[in-house]
Parts: structure tokens; C-alpha cells; sequence
């Protein structure tokens, strides 16, 4: 059974190549996904369980491209695990930029994601998907 740390850098690992089954695997049955934000960003909103949280990956990597995805910090205390660090995306629809730092806080249980909240600047993501038209 992995750590918290292991586990959390196993599943950022398998993020970056999209691996969305990977990920699964390595989510608790009760796992939740909470990615806070308006809901023109598609991937905003409170996840319950596997298909869910199948669901918010897909999503996302769905509906951006991944250019950088840099975690810096870690941080860990029993549990949890603390992550700062940068992204750029670009929105698949139209290639507006999405600019950002990231925290990323995460609860887990006997080696896999309980509970993952995702915090970044939603206003650059939330004008990077409103449409012009």
C-alpha cells in the first residue's frame, strides 16, 4: 500500500499521461472530487463516487489541453497531502488560455484518494470558458 505522498504524486503521474482508468484505480469506493467555481467552467462541482469522479477526470481532460501542470510543494501530515504549484491550459473549444497557481488539498484512505479539492483561480478559467458569441 502506497503513502499519501506516493499516491498523490502516482496520480498526478498518471493525470499527465491521461489515464483516466489509472486514476480510478487509486481512488477510495467513497472518493469525492470537490473543484470549486462557476458552472461555465465544465468541470466545476461536487463529485460522489467512482463514476463521478470518473466523470470530473474525463471532463476535464476532455474539455482542456494540458501545456503545464507543475506541481512545486508538497506537503503532508498523516492523511493529507498539500499541493502548490502552476498551470497552463488552453480550453480544447477555442484555445483561450487558462493561466494559473494551484493548491490542491487531499484526504486519503489506506493508500488511495478519499477526498481531492481543487482550488485555483477560477475567474481566468471561468472567462477562458464564457463565450464570446
Amino acid at each position: 500500500m502506497m503513502d499519501s505522498l506516493a499516491v498523490t504524486q502516482e496520480v498526478f503521474q498518471r493525470f499527465g499521461n491521461h489515464d483516466v482508468d489509472g486514476i480510478c484505480e487509486l481512488l477510495d469506493s467513497d472518493a469525492t472530487i470537490d473543484f470549486y467555481g462557476p458552472s461555465v467552467i465544465p468541470y466545476a462541482g461536487h463529485y460522489r463516487g467512482a463514476s463521478e469522479c470518473r466523470r470530473f477526470f474525463e471532463t476535464v481532460l476532455s474539455s482542456v489541453n494540458i501545456h503545464v501542470f507543475q506541481p512545486d510543494k508538497f506537503i503532508t501530515e498523516g492523511n493529507w497531502v498539500a499541493v502548490l504549484g502552476h498551470l497552463h491550459l488552453t480550453t480544447k473549444r477555442d484555445g483561450r488560455e487558462i493561466t494559473s497557481d494551484f493548491a490542491h488539498i487531499i484526504e486519503c484512505r489506506d493508500g488511495k484518494w478519499l477526498h481531492f479539492r481543487d482550488f485555483m483561480n477560477t475567474v481566468v478559467a471561468q472567462e477562458a470558458f464564457t463565450s464570446n458569441d
